[in-house]
């Protein structure tokens, strides 16, 4: 493994600076990462990994040397500006005093085998759907080595005694190797996993892949066990700095804080003005509106045609009744809900989950876009059908569900997300008893929740996915080659690979659009 100081090319001013880690980890490579360390002094760059692993006990002593310094961690690699494809660090390009000009990609970077391990280092690490990580079984390799002494003695009282011992001659006499994780081994494994904050279940993960396999950890996988604190979004990539709580909306960071809008003192949550969404803090939401609901569709229902409920604008009293409405509807199919809300009424939050958890359906973030809407408007009325499913898309990305929205997420079975904003919601002292109650009732760990809302002032805040997925608000990561929604077909739609079930024979409802 090498490693280059690196500086995007792709902007101007304050440039992010990263350390890109690549290549094969080995005995040597602990001191060439302190030695990259002291060059940079005590600034706090990210490490951004690409490697096939290696040496595992290298691998224990970098993940140490970089918790130590306070640094993050990324999966990623990096390419030189002005080297070719198959040479994406070409040696030209590396600079020789200061930081090479370049950019990181997520598609098809790897962390695999003992990189994990010391990617598990980062204060904060992080990976995007597009890189894989992998484990397998630690292999421990011993070697038989026979030495030969020169070995003077003398006769004390008729006694031979020895008084010196010379090595003189060293053979190998062969080798072995072996995948069973030894007292010593499992001990030396489990402490460093404590020590970094992450669940012993990779232990498990990894036993379950020989040495000749690799076992690819899933994202919401690797966010459970803490092998990765989070997920770069799609505008995100690795070595990236992770935003601080007052981040401003242009600094080059992942994981931007959602921008709070001004709330009024000790107003009533259910009451309180709500937050804009900060996904992509470039463009202005148009003015809330309350929740609506359509049935929508994706492409040919003549062919393949996948059908969702799009449940988008704040929740109100009357929100639960217009659901209600929407699944008499559509009688007994069970079509996802995709959300996307600043939230809003408490009592109706509870009142819609306890609606979607009777009916068993599926909860998702998505924003969805009609044809032929403006981007500020992505939802006008002219393009909603009169009768029958609407015609659109739905994309996770800049897609939100805040404050008592998240309360409506939770009760899908499942709920899952993509690269989606979450927030939180504080309750007031009249809520308190019945919101933990329902929390309880949805099976999210409300006790977690409850610590988490204590350690802030603020009502509302958006949170990680992995802290979503440690406290069961979602339980589920949505792949990165899909969109929520987009896996269950239309009734008309023909059997094909997209749609691999013949649809039962029934109509689409006349009037399945609920304004």
């Amino acid at each position: 493994m090498s490693f280059i100081l690196v500086r995007s090319f792709l902007c101007r001013e304050n440039c992010p600076e990263w350390i890109s880690a690549e290549g094969r980890i080995t005995s040597d490579t602990p001191a060439r990462l302190r030695k990259i360390l002291k060059k940079i002094g005590g600034r706090k760059l990210p490490v951004v990994f690409r490697s096939e692993g290696g040496d595992v006990d290298a691998a224990y002593a970098m993940g140490r040397i970089i918790r130590k310094a306070g640094l993050e961690t990324a999966v990623g690699g990096t390419r030189l500006k002005g080297c070719p494809v198959g040479d994406t660090r070409c040696e030209a390009a590396i600079a020789k005093d200061g930081a090479s000009g370049g950019y990181t990609y997520s598609a098809g970077a790897y962390c695999l085998s003992a990189c994990p391990l010391a990617l598990a280092g980062g204060a904060s690490r992080v990976s995007s759907q597009w890189a894989f990580i992998g484990v397998h079984q630690i292999t421990t390799v011993y070697n038989k080595v026979r030495v030969s002494y020169r070995i003077e003695y003398k006769i004390v009282n008729g006694k031979k005694k020895e008084i010196s011992r010379k090595e003189v001659g060293r053979k190998v006499a062969g080798q072995s190797s072996s995948t069973k994780l030894g007292k010593k081994a499992t001990a030396a494994l489990t402490a460093y996993l404590k020590e970094m904050g992450v669940s012993e279940d990779v232990i498990g993960l990894m036993m379950s892949a020989t040495p000749d396999n690799i076992n690819i950890v899933p994202a919401a996988e690797a966010l459970r066990t803490g092998l990765i604190t989070d997920m770069l979004s799609y505008n995100e990539w690795p070595g990236m700095p992770l935003c601080a709580p007052d981040a401003a909306a242009e600094a080059v960071c992942h994981g931007h804080p959602v921008a709070e809008a001004p709330v009024a003192a000790k107003a009533p949550v259910s009451q309180a003005p709500v937050q804009d969404a900060a996904a992509d803090i470039s463009e202005r939401l148009p003015r809330t509106r309350p929740m609506d609901f359509l049935l929508m569709y994706n492409g040919n229902c003549q062919e393949e045609c996948t059908q969702w409920i799009s449940a988008d604008g704040d929740i109100t009293p009357d929100t639960p009744a217009r659901l209600k409405a929407m699944l008499t509807t559509l009688g007994e199919r069970k079509l996802p809900v995709v959300l996307q809300s600043n939230g809003g009424d408490m009592d109706a939050a509870f009142a819609m989950g306890r609606m979607i958890r009777a009916a068993g359906l599926e909860t998702s973030i998505g924003r969805t876009q009609l044809p032929n809407c403006p981007k500020l408007d992505p939802r006008c009325i002219a393009s909603i059908a009169k009768s029958g499913p609407t015609e659109g898309e739905v994309f996770a990305g800049r897609a939100y569900c805040l404050s008592t929205c998240t309360v409506v997420l939770t009760s899908g079975t499942p709920r899952i997300v993509g690269y989606s904003a979450i927030g939180l919601v504080r309750p007031t002292a009249a809520e308190y008893t019945k919101f933990f109650a329902y929390f309880d009732e949805m099976g999210v760990r409300a006790e977690t929740y409850e610590t988490m809302m204590l350690a802030t002032s603020i009502e509302q805040r958006k949170i990680l996915r992995s802290q979503a997925l440690d406290l069961g608000i979602i339980n589920g990561i949505i792949p990165y080659d899909e969109e929520p929604g987009y896996h269950l077909c239309g009734p008309d739609a023909k059997e094909s690979l997209r749609c691999p079930r013949k649809a039962e024979a029934e109509t689409v409802p006349a009037a399945a659009s609920v304004n």
